[in-house]
């Protein structure tokens, strides 16, 4: 039963992944939390395993087809280290309600930020230093507290403040996670021990399988239908984790 609950799931993680390019960790700990059982600071140190490889995987025909900005990826990586590392190693000590509450209140925003209008193409415009740091922090604390990529902060900023085409916005999105994922996932060393890696491991295969041929059809899906549809999702997880954390004893 577990065995098929994990490859269900990871073919669902990597369906998000491959056709939005973002998402993956927000599907993820939920899953383990409430599905197997995981305590949060080990769903989320599991999860960036899962969608590491996803991503990096789901990767592969963006980079064939010129869809990721690998000098962006790299430097929104780069400059997000001090956060990233330092989040996981914070994120051990706090408690299991901070963790699901901030988790939710990120869903929430995320959701919204699926709800954008459509951007009208626009020539594309450079990221200035200091928006590109401030967005690397973020993401990079996201990353490393709460295991999430940060796949659904920069596919917005990308496209609607410097009209980055939104193909391109999500092949670079995919890069951003993996290496941010690998990284918070080597900041989690402390906690692989305590572990159970099989039930994570079924999932990432799944997820990885599917990402790759979600990736490679996902212009075949209107974007607006898969946004609206993964938003009222976000809602839907993020309600049930703050009602299930706050008000169930």
């Amino acid at each position: 039963m577990d065995i098929a609950l994990s490859l269900t799931a990871g073919a669902f993680i990597g369906a998000v992944l491959g056709f939005i390019g973002a998402g993956g960790a927000m599907l993820t700990v939920p899953i383990l939390i409430y599905l197997f059982d995981f305590s949060p600071v080990h769903a989320t140190t599991a999860a960036l395993l899962v969608v590491f490889l996803a991503a990096a995987f789901g990767l592969v025909p963006k980079i064939k087809t010129g869809d990721v900005q690998i000098k962006i990826a790299l430097s929104i990586w780069a400059l997000g280290l001090v956060t990233n590392l330092g989040g996981a190693i914070l994120a051990k000590h706090l408690s299991d309600t901070f963790i699901i509450t901030g988790f939710s209140l990120i869903l929430i925003a995320a959701g919204l930020s699926m709800l954008r209008s459509p951007i009208k193409e626009e020539e594309e415009k450079r990221i200035p230093l200091a928006k590109l740091i401030l967005l690397s922090l973020v993401i990079g604390s996201m990353t490393g507290i709460f295991g999430i990529g940060g796949g659904f902060l920069a596919i917005p900023v990308l496209v609607i403040f410097f009209h980055t085409a939104p193909a391109k916005a999500a092949g670079t999105s995919l890069l951003i996670i993996a290496i941010n994922c690998l990284t918070s996932f080597i900041g989690h060393q402390s906690l692989w021990h305590e572990v159970d890696w099989k039930i994570p491991l079924i999932i990432s295969a799944s997820a990885v399988t599917v990402s790759i041929l979600s990736s490679q059809h996902s212009s075949k899906i209107p974007s607006v239908i898969l946004r609206k549809g993964f938003a009222v999702l976000l809602f839907a997880i993020a309600a049930f984790s703050i009602i299930e954390t706050w008000f169930i004893v």
